[in-house]
């Protein structure tokens, strides 16, 4: 067995033993106190437990973040200076990456060969990426007359909170942690309670690599436990939160009933997938497929409407057909499986919902809508294609999160821009043409935050992330434009007598 492989199992072992643990993380000593099950939502086992949360740990924390941003241990620690800690972070998460993709399959139900090959590399590139770029961010001096001299200048915000999904859980940490810490924040994660795990052993490693104890901070816990008591925290400057539109709205609840705290949100989507007859649909399939099911289409990205030109419709979705017989649905832990479980029993419960729901409106199954209640937990779905979705059903217009694509034909440029826009939604879309100037018009005419030509894409590590509309706002994740919400504007002026 590879030393990979090795990592790999005993992750695996160790969950089977029950023996995986995810605990508070407050001035650098982790905490029992009370306790929740973890279950995977493979088989539904449960392999070890988590912190349960209270507003007294956050108060605890955040006592701590606050002490230690006025001491200045790191918030007055030169960017050159937070650079070298952070990129000797980022090297031990390469020394052990193969058990931080483990955990995240286990914990999420994610494949291990996604885990492996792309959220987790991406974790890291992440935090390589704030480190180098820290130190290359400059100030601005005003265009003033001799007898003054303006400075404007970036200041770290405080204390911040970020609370985390549970789809990408070592990569949504990265997105937000990296550049809160880069900056000279205190920062206090709160992780998804179904998938603390990874994001305990990270902060595990930043202690190693240096990060100031008390500058790091984790509380494990239910939502309306521990995100709402940061949420509400009068001594948090700001809150990050990647979830839910439902849930994104108490955040903005939470800052104006307290502290009036800046919240950044990054909420949901329901991305579509424009597609014109000039497309070259051999090319697009496997990008289109990525979209729709991609992570069991856990992902507030997911490409989850197609809208194709009707001359096109019927080959198109022969294509799909053949392509998506290749997806191997079943245990996450194996190296050949693409498609896993919902990540829990409500969640499971929840999109079955949207199947039987768009039955009863009119809508024709063309592959898929099998539960595989045999395999494992039995929250396994097959990734299922609805045609026939006009675009009053609810599996046009709702966040599904998980694997089923809605299928709506269009005939005209203006038909298809309508249909991509009629959403509350402004994540992301993509649009697949072989005419540069249908891909200009068009994009700039969908509202969202990131539109793709000729292939699903989230852009990189260098390109901000979020949406319009009910899809958040506040802020962006990656690129220079991340670092923004982590810092204030200061006006220094100098009167020369």
């Amino acid at each position: 067995m590879s030393e990979t492989q090795n990592a790999i199992q005993t992750v695996f072992d160790q969950a089977q033993a029950g023996q995986l643990w995810a605990g508070h993380w407050i001035d650098g000593h982790t905490s029992s106190g009370l306790k929740l099950e973890n279950r995977t939502p493979i088989d539904n086992s449960v392999i070890g437990y988590i912190a349960d949360g209270e507003a007294a740990d956050v108060d605890a924390a955040v006592t701590v973040a606050r002490a230690t941003f006025e001491n200045g241990e790191w918030s007055d620690l030169s960017p050159a200076e937070r650079k070298a800690v952070m990129l000797r972070w980022a090297d031990l998460m390469q020394e052990n990456i193969e058990e931080l993709a483990a955990l995240d399959c286990i914990d999420a139900g994610k494949p291990i060969t996604e885990c492996l090959n792309t959220d987790l590399p991406e974790t890291i590139e992440t935090f390589y990426w704030y480190a180098e770029a820290v130190d290359k961010v400059f100030g601005k001096v005003a265009p003033t007359g001799k007898d003054a001299l303006g400075l404007v200048i970036e200041e770290a915000i405080g204390v911040v909170g970020v609370v985390l999904p549970w789809n990408f859980p070592a990569q949504m940490f990265a997105w937000k942690v990296a550049p809160a810490l880069v900056t000279g924040n205190s920062v206090i994660v709160k992780p998804a309670e179904l998938t603390s795990l990874s994001a305990y052993r990270l902060v595990e490693l930043a202690y190693e690599a240096g990060v100031p104890k008390g500058a790091l901070s984790l509380v494990c816990g239910l939502g309306e436990k521990v995100g709402e008591a940061l949420g509400r925290h009068a001594d948090v400057d700001m809150v990050s939160f990647t979830g839910s539109t439902e849930v994104g709205r108490y955040f903005l609840k939470y800052s104006a009933e307290s502290n009036l705290k800046e919240i950044v949100l990054e909420l949901g989507g329901k991305s579509p997938q424009v597609v014109f007859a000039d497309a070259d649909l051999d090319a697009a399939v496997p990008h289109i497929l990525n979209a729709a099911f991609w992570n069991m289409s856990e992902n507030c990205s997911c490409g989850s409407r197609l809208i194709v030109q009707a001359a096109v419709k019927e080959a198109l979705l022969e294509k799909l057909k053949t392509d998506l017989a290749a997806w191997k649905l079943g245990d996450p832990r194996d190296e050949s499986v693409v498609i896993g479980p919902m990540v829990e029993e409500a969640h499971f419960n929840k999109v079955k919902s949207f199947i039987e729901t768009t039955l009863q409106e009119g809508g024709v199954v063309v592959h898929g809508g099998k539960i595989h209640s045999d395999v494992g937990s039995g929250w396994y779905v097959e990734p299922t294609i609805f045609d026939n979705v006009t675009s009053d059903m609810t599996l046009f217009q709702q966040e599904v999160f998980g694997p089923i694509l809605a299928v709506t034909t269009f005939e005209t440029e203006q038909e298809a821009i309508a249909l991509a826009n009629k959403t509350a939604y402004g994540l992301a879309a993509s649009m697949y043409t072989e005419s540069i100037k249908t891909a200009h018009r068009v994009s700039r005419a969908i509202r969202a935050g990131t539109v793709s030509i000729n292939g699903f894409s989230e852009g990189d590590i260098t390109t901000p992330f979020g949406g319009f509309k009910q899809s958040g706002f506040g802020g962006r994740d990656k690129g220079l434009e991340a670092l923004q919400q982590y810092v204030q504007t200061k006006t220094i002026w100098y009167v020369q007598d």
